[in-house]
């Protein structure tokens, strides 16, 4: 693949404890068919920015375009950045950006300060190890 897939921040995370749950179906499905399509080619190359990905899409919280939650996103993503001490807009593997964030968030016991507030904390905290 050679196309650069636009992913969020904090969706490294998320990615990293999906269990198929989510906002409705339509989100679930996509965002579980955007996981296996990269970890099937897990060299693609993402740009990691703060704006629509190719998960939010199909979320029910995006009113064209613009998240309903954007505060509390843009505050994830922010977070994100920071900590890995990435760009916005930088450009890694699905793979380094994975292995990044979980280095630097999950494995040091960052993630709740990152998104503790998120309603799907209870999948990430009974998962995390913390």
């Amino acid at each position: 693949m050679s196309e650069v897939i636009i992913i969020r921040p904090h969706h490294g995370m998320c990615f990293q404890f999906y269990e198929g749950k989510g906002y409705s179906e339509e989100f679930t499905d996509h965002m579980g068919k955007v996981i296996h399509m990269l970890e099937k080619e897990p060299d693609t190359k993402l740009k990691i920015s703060i704006r629509e990905d190719a998960v939010c899409g199909n979320c029910p919280n995006n009113a064209e375009g613009s998240c309903k939650s954007r505060d509390k996103v843009i505050r994830y993503d922010k977070a994100v950045l920071d900590i890995c001490g990435i760009q916005n807009d930088a450009e890694l593997s699905y793979r380094d950006f994975l292995e990044l964030v979980s280095r630097k968030i999950i494995k040091t016991g960052k993630r709740k300060d990152v998104c503790g507030d998120c309603e799907w904390d209870y999948i990430c905290g009974k998962n995390d190890g913390f």
